[in-house]
């Protein structure tokens, strides 16, 4: 299966998990997805008030330079490890 096919599968496969992961696991989560999906943050950084947003923004931004297959793959074994711990 291509990674991109693969990638797509492990997205649908992180909604079915049956308990929260944690905030930290939800901020790699993100940052992976957005970095395989749209490449390096060159969003402005949120205000200092917006702490989720920051928090996301932050996550996002340490993937920067990571290419998106490798982005993908990262994610992919994220979520499978996700799976086992969570599903």
């Amino acid at each position: 299966m291509p990674l991109s096919e693969q990638f797509n599968a492990a997205a649908e496969k992180v909604k079915s998990l049956t308990k929260r992961p944690s905030d930290d696991e939800f901020l790699e989560l993100y940052a992976l997805f957005k970095q395989a999906s749209v490449g390096d943050n060159d969003t402005a950084k949120p205000g200092v008030f917006d702490l989720k947003g920051k928090a996301k923004w932050e996550a996002w931004n340490k993937q920067k330079g990571k290419s998106s297959d490798a982005a993908q793959q990262e994610y992919i074994t994220f979520v499978e490890g996700l799976v086992a711990k969570y599903a």
